[in-house]
Order: C-alpha cells, then structure tokens, then sequence
C-alpha cells in the first residue's frame, strides 16, 4: 500500500494549516462568547453566534451520550485516515489540495468533540426569516473541499472524453 504520493505534502500541508487555523478560531470565538454575548450582528444577514452541534451536519445524528460522542469523533479520524491513504494516489494537485482541505475540517471538529463534547460553530447566515445551519471554518473547508474535488474530477472526465475521441 502506498503511504505517500506526489502531492501528499500538499495535502498533508493543507490538513496541518486547516486544523491550525480552525482551532485558533474556535479558541478565540469561544473567548469572545464567554461572556454573556448571545451573538454579534455583523451585517443584516449575518451574525456571529455560538452553537454548540452535537451532531453531525445539519444537527443530525445528535449524540448526547460519552458513546455517542466517542463514536462521531472515532468516525471522523477514521475518514481522515482513509482519506489521507487517498491523498497517496490522487494525480493532480487540485484533488491533494481538496483532500488536505477536508481532512483539515474532519480533524478540527473531531479535536472539538474530544475537547468539549461537542463541536462549536459560529457563522450564521439569515434572510428573511429563513437561516442556514450554523457553521465553523473547519465546515468551510470540508465545502470547499468537495467543491474542489468536483471541479477536478469535471475538469479530468473533460480532458479524458477529450482524449478517447
């Protein structure tokens, strides 16, 4: 099994500064909230807010046992160490640098369970009533990760349909 590819530094460099930053974050947000802040308005759709996920995406699969909350951290480095035995194969370095992203994120929210017991999101975007799910930088990269993977894989099936005609 091949352990370390040609843009294995590049994702591996890319997870390190995901899960740096991420944490930093957090520290510092969870400071700010210390207090008896509720949240920040930044903007008129835009807020800063504390939320403590107990689940997964969206809230789901909440886990409000030790069990349940060993078991979604476990699964995250799991996928993180499953994804970076993918980061060894991958041959471009948009992917590499897509998996890094979302192994960052998967690593930063399951330093918070370990942590705290829960992961800590902070972003909260409104309109008219209706508000997304409340999110952290590490959620950020794990997006923008798929994103890049997506990218990548349209960009490769173009070149390759490209190829075979």
């Amino acid at each position: 099994m091949k352990i370390w590819g040609p843009y294995s530094l590049t994702g591996a460099s890319l997870a390190a500064a995901t899960v740096l930053c991420d944490q930093l974050h957090k520290a510092w947000m969870i400071q700010v909230f210390d207090g008896a802040r509720n949240k920040i308005t930044l903007t008129p759709f835009f807020d800063l807010v504390l939320v403590w996920n107990r689940g997964v995406s969206y809230g789901l699969l909440k886990q409000d046992s030790e069990v349940g909350r060993w078991a979604l951290a476990g699964f995250a480095l799991v996928a993180a160490l499953a994804l970076f035995a993918w980061l060894a194969r991958l041959q471009t370095r948009l992917a590499a640098a897509s998996v890094g992203l979302i192994i960052g994120g998967a690593l930063g929210n399951a330093i918070d369970r370990l942590h705290y017991g829960a992961v800590a999101d902070f972003f909260s975007f409104h309109v008219a009533g209706f508000h997304w799910y409340v999110f952290n930088l590490a959620d950020v990269a794990i997006v923008a990760g798929v994103g890049g993977l997506l990218y990548d894989s349209l960009k490769s099936s173009h070149k390759s349909a490209g190829n075979s005609a």
